[in-house]
């Protein structure tokens, strides 16, 4: 028996590849579908093809590095000493997400070369990746990586350009980037784009490029290189940099992108392919190409939600102290946040010194303000720049870990070369060790919450923030947010977690909005923002609007309070990129389910038979009938939804539409 089972295995590893020719091989996903083509002979390319789909045609890989004085390319005149190819089915359990188990099955195939290099590709029902990885000792400079991504029509696109935060810098981003939709070809050539961005395949399909696994490495950019073609493009290594205000701003950089030494693998480099826009929702593609968790007991790590103080201004009423940044308006924030059962509050800029972290404002008892927050069981996590933090990191950490602060929202990165990524993990690690939370801001999300589940959250997203600023010019809107609200948990959520920070209460149609640094509002409807609660991820989530408004509006705070940030299980139930979204997620014996659109009004009928559920009551968060008048309009209400009925859903323009539903035990 145990003869028939090696023989049966061992033809279901053959099955998944074929040598098609000389130094040319085929890789296939468990399912069949999916097909990768690895061409190892003049220059190492790669294609993929999903079922009579053509995803990449013939695309180069290369690595290009030197070791002392001698210089190689691995990609050109590739010599492949042995291929293995290998087949896993396997689970892994997370610590912190949005499921509580990963599946996690793919198709290898591993080229190992002459030159102390090794090249593994995977195949995966939705996707396909490849990196180097290097197997001998001694330091390596990584001089430019070649990964080309040439596609098979000059097909439509959403590409994030780079939004450039300090002028003159071109690698110098905070990663918030709307999605500009156009075909590849009129890709602005002179830009960046982010990953991950999104290639419209024929028959509806979609392409998604992005990176994963990104340790002691720069992170990947996209430029255009041909009608039809992207290719990836990363910051050189930074050799000056200069201090200004909040950033640090490279001012000359290396001839190479890195320098690595001794054994270590490179970022994944990969290519999504979904039949349906909904499974973009939910992938777990960065979870399974990060390094497992590093972290060997997370019982410390603690999700929750944040009252948060920026964004409202520290704007108080009905108080009988000045509010700002002193121990009277943090008690408050306490005492809302406990009164909420919130778990944790912010203290954002201003309660230490801008040079220092060691050094608080007089206006600030941040012992007592511990203090009273333990008596009301709501912890305190601190602001800080990158560049303050990595001063004293050990110390800083330490110090603050035993005075009982719980965590760090550490900002202004605005890079990520390979000296930034670095840093991103020294300081994952070093929070770790102290029992510290994160909350990383100025810095893409590429698969570290695996890694380091004390990550979590990241920005990296054109959040409520902007709104602040981002208003009317000659009396229309500069950005449509809810349009971006429906195509970031497609593209950006692939990648991690994103602290989009929702929750504002004063809410506006197109024509009553507009930018208010001191009084901000948001675009859409209230149903629209207290939906991103059940499907933007965030385990770290804030309420980025007053307690005084929370308190006005105690209903929806009250509905709010209920929601989890992070779940058991998660479907991607509807939805189109760009346009609208449903998903429901799992928690015990609750479902949570969310839906939103853009400014398109619509009606939606949602099959609820993958959450097998009986005649379950639910308690309804639903655009109000006047909600395209006034956006704050909604209703509230008690219904009984069963999986033998669909959902019909009626969202407003800028709507969203949300619900609890408690199954039996």
């Amino acid at each position: 028996m145990k003869t028939k089972n090696l023989i049966l295995a061992l033809l279901a590893v053959l099955a998944s590849l074929t040598m098609t020719a000389k130094n040319t091989y085929e890789l296939q996903s468990p399912d069949g579908k999916l097909r990768v083509t690895i061409h190892a002979d003049n220059q190492l390319k790669w294609s993929v093809k999903h079922q009579q789909t053509v995803v990449l045609q013939p695309s180069d890989i290369a690595l290009q590095y030197s070791e002392g004085k001698n210089s190689n390319t691995l990609g050109k005149n590739i010599k492949v000493k042995h291929a293995k190819s290998e087949q896993h089915r396997g689970t892994f359990q997370t610590a912190v997400y949005y499921r509580k188990q990963i599946q996690d099955n793919y198709n290898s195939l591993t080229l190992q070369t002459s030159q102390g290099f090794y090249v593994e590709f995977r195949a995966y029902d939705d996707g396909a990746a490849y990196r180097f990885v290097r197997t001998k000792k001694g330091q390596a400079t990584i001089m430019r990586e070649t990964a080309t991504f040439q596609f098979g029509g000059d097909y439509q696109a959403f590409a994030p350009y780079y939004n450039n935060t300090i002028k003159g810098t071109r690698y110098q981003t905070s990663f918030e980037s709307l999605y500009t939709e156009c075909k590849i070809s009129e890709i602005n050539p002179d830009t960046l784009v982010m990953n991950p961005a999104a290639i419209c395949l024929p028959d509806g399909k979609k392409a998604v490029i992005m990176d994963a696994a990104v340790e002691d490495y720069p992170g990947m950019f996209l430029v255009k290189d041909g009608q039809n073609t992207l290719r990836a493009d990363f910051a050189p290594y930074p050799m000056e940099v200069i201090y200004r205000e909040r950033n640090v701003i490279p001012q000359r950089r290396a001839d190479y992108i890195a320098q690595i030494s001794g054994a270590c693998a490179l970022p994944w480099r990969v290519v999504l392919v979904t039949e349906h826009d909904r499974q973009l929702l939910d992938c777990d593609m960065a979870q399974r190409l990060a390094p497992p968790c590093r972290i060997k007991d997370t019982s410390w790590i603690k999700p929750g939600k944040v009252a948060w103080d920026w964004w409202n201004n520290w704007n108080l009423t009905g108080v009988d102290f000045p509010a700002g940044i002193n121990t009277e308006t943090y008690k408050y924030y306490i005492d809302f946040a406990a009164n909420n059962r919130l778990e944790y509050i912010i203290l954002d800029e201003g309660w230490s010194s801008p040079e220092t972290l060691m050094q608080i404002v007089p206006a600030i008892n941040l012992e007592e303000l511990v203090r009273y927050g333990n008596e009301r069981n709501v912890g305190i996590i601190l602001w800080a720049t990158w560049r303050n933090t990595m001063r004293d990191l050990d110390n800083i950490f330490a110090h603050y870990s035993k005075m009982g602060i719980k965590g760090f929202k550490v900002d202004f990165f605005d890079r990520d070369d390979q000296i930034v990524v670095r840093d991103v993990k020294a300081i994952s690690e070093c929070a770790a060790k102290h029992h510290l939370l994160l909350d990383l801001h100025g810095i893409r999300a590429f698969g570290m919450q695996r890694t380091y589940p004390n990550v979590l959250n990241i920005e990296g997203v054109r959040g409520l923030e902007q709104t602040k600023w981002d208003g009317k010019k000659n009396g229309k809107i500069q950005t449509d947010f809810p349009r971006y609200d429906v195509t970031c948990p497609y593209l950006r959520m692939l990648s991690g977690p994103m602290d989009y920070t929702p929750g504002a209460m004063k809410n506006a149609i197109p024509a009553t909005f507009n930018s208010d640094w001191g009084n901000p509002m948001s675009q859409g409807t209230r149903a629209h923002q207290v939906a991103m609660y059940v499907i933007y991820d965030a385990p770290l989530q804030m309420l980025a609007d007053s307690p005084s408004k929370y308190m006005k509006e105690q209903e929806t705070t009250d509905f709010i309070a209920q929601m989890p940030t992070t779940f058991d299980e998660t479907i991607a139930l509807d939805g189109a990129i760009g346009e609208y979204i449903v998903m429901a997620k799992r928690k015990g014996n609750k479902w949570y389910v969310g839906a939103l659109t853009n400014w398109t009004e619509r009606d939606l009928s949602i099959d609820l038979t993958p959450l097998k559920l009986q005649s379950s009551e639910a308690v309804v968060f639903a655009d109000g009938i006047n909600a395209k008048r006034d956006a704050t309009d909604y209703k509230c209400t008690k219904v009984r939804l069963s999986s033998a009925e669909p959902l019909k859903l009626h969202l407003a323009p800028g709507g969203g539409w949300a619900a609890i539903i408690e199954t039996a035990p």
